[in-house]
């Protein structure tokens, strides 16, 4: 059978590009090699292919938890080797699943699925491979503590919707991408996840016609958009014998703040007079890490005010414990269990963290 010559043309061309490269070219590239020999040739529809296009795609974002704070633990070495173990890991996945690696930025990558070629089971393999990735990962740890290397953790986040896919910059650099709000989203969905959950669209969660087990949908409040977003946990695929591995330590979403707050020192159920300035330096749904200058006790329950001028609500209502105390640049550092919040008041909470998460 006789191949016709364009297509023989760039079989060539990628075959050289990948032996050059020493990798096989990505799927924008063999996109964009499409279009620029239809050109050439002068064929019909010659640079369709280059042209912006909108498609239905399905963008999965992953993170590593924690990972900036090893950088300044662990030598420089350990660092590198950690990573470049895990992204191999990963793309390995990511290969066999037939996404498309869209970026990595420092600890973080995107993914896409259906941006260059679409496929009917985009949205099915976008979320096995979310599956697979946490999977690996747990492998991975197992091989980073075999080499006495701190474990690792991912979230990661999956949506599904209409981007514009295309070659976007300038003469001085450009790049084959694809861009949207809804990758905006799935980047804020990502951002919710704690370590080693997958968390989906309620878009994404839709086109999986119920062949999926997720937990039922929470809002969640993001950035930029004016109504809350539903997102649902996966847990598995059960056609597919996939798992999502749980981490029983996941208690909540916490994020980095200084909120000004006094505390007041109980006695019995007797809120004592003398309040305490300090400053909240990390809160989330169950407790709150305080910066003070005066010296606590562990075991101390206190009564906190505060502000939380993202939802207008000022906090008159709850009651926590001193877990633990730590020094740092002079300040006691306080960590502190909340025993006791009203339900407007945790209402409230849940959506101040949340638009925290959303907006970091």
């Amino acid at each position: 059978m006789k191949i016709e010559p364009r297509i023989e043309a760039q079989r060539r061309l990628q075959a050289l590009l990948a032996r050059e490269a020493g990798a096989a070219v990505s799927p924008a590239v063999e996109t964009e090699l499409a279009g620029i020999l239809d050109e050439a040739l002068g064929q019909a529809g010659s640079g369709q292919e280059l042209a912006v296009v909108k498609r239905e795609v399905t963008i999965l974002v992953a993170d590593l938890r924690g990972f900036i704070a090893l950088t300044s633990s662990q030598p420089a070495g350990t660092i590198v080797t950690m990573l470049n173990l895990c992204l191999e890991r990963m793309s390995e996945v990511i290969s066999r699943y037939q996404g498309s690696i869209d970026k990595f930025t420092g600890d973080s990558m995107t993914v896409l699925f259906g941006a260059y070629a679409e496929r009917p089971d985009d949205v099915m393999r976008a979320m096995a491979c979310a599956v697979e990735m946490q999977l690996a990962m747990r492998l991975l740890n197992d091989q980073y503590q075999r080499g006495r290397m701190p474990e690792l953790y991912m979230g990661i986040g999956l949506n599904t919707g209409s981007v514009m896919v295309g070659r976007f910059g300038s003469e001085a650099f450009s790049q084959y991408t694809v861009i949207g709000n809804e990758v905006s989203l799935a980047s804020r969905i990502e951002s919710f996840s704690l370590r080693g959950q997958v968390l989906i669209s309620e878009n994404t969660y839709k086109r999986s016609n119920g062949t999926v087990s997720a937990t039922e949908p929470v809002d969640v409040f993001v950035a930029g958009k004016l109504v809350p977003v539903k997102v649902r946990e996966l847990i598995a695929i059960p056609s597919l014998h996939l798992k999502v591995p749980r981490q029983e330590f996941r208690r909540s979403h916490r994020a980095e703040v200084r909120i000004p707050c006094s505390l007041q020192i109980l006695e019995g159920t007797t809120v004592l007079p003398n309040a305490i300035k300090a400053h909240i330096l990390d809160i989330g749904y169950h407790g709150v890490l305080l910066e003070l200058d005066l010296p606590i006790e562990v075991g101390f329950d206190v009564k906190l005010n505060f502000d939380m001028t993202l939802v207008e609500y000022p906090v008159t209502d709850i009651y926590a414990r001193v877990m633990k105390i730590s020094h740092a640049d002079g300040h006691v550092l306080a960590g502190l269990e909340f025993t006791a919040l009203g339900t407007e008041t945790n209402t409230k909470l849940q959506m101040f963290v949340q638009m925290l998460v959303g907006a970091a």
